[in-house]
């Protein structure tokens, strides 16, 4: 009889706020773009005493390529992300010679969620929930009068 193998899925979905503006830089051996920035997810729940409490989680996001150049043009402190990814760990030796270790997510494809006014200035609301799932990649949807909703779904393939 064929053993039975777990299958392998690695597959994270998160959305939140950028902490501070991303930091961009390109790698020494082929000068491949990448960038990093950290995402503030909220999580509310109910305490014993039934009181609505909240919990920060902070999660550190790495992308490559095209993709990590879309976030250097697109996104800053504050900015509202969808990052489809998988965790990815890393380890390097520190300054004083000890070993140091770090879960992030390499993303995938990242979605921008701010909502623009049609001057082009970032509406500070956060995310916008939409109906429409399927956004056409990259086009801008005008939703009312007086906001222009962008979307850019970007994938690193």
């Amino acid at each position: 009889m064929a053993e039975l193998k777990m299958p392998e899925i690695n597959s994270v979905i998160i959305a939140g706020n950028l902490t501070k503006d991303p930091v961009f830089r390109q790698t020494n051996s082929g000068g491949t773009p990448v960038v990093n920035f950290s995402i503030a997810c909220n999580r509310r729940f109910r305490d014993s005493n039934h009181l609505w409490q909240e919990d920060v989680c902070y999660v550190g996001i790495v992308a490559w390529n095209k993709l990590a150049e879309s976030c250097r043009d697109n996104l800053k402190k504050s900015s509202a992300v969808l990052v489809d990814g998988e965790l990815q760990s890393r380890t390097w030796k520190a300054q004083d010679g000890s070993s140091r270790t770090v879960v992030e997510i390499k993303a995938r494809r990242i979605q921008f969620l701010n909502k623009k006014h049609k001057n082009g200035e970032e509406d500070e609301e956060g995310f916008i929930e939409d109906d429409c799932h399927n956004n056409h990649h990259g086009e801008i949807h005008e939703e009312d009068p007086g906001y222009i909703y962008e979307y850019k779904y970007l994938s690193s393939d």
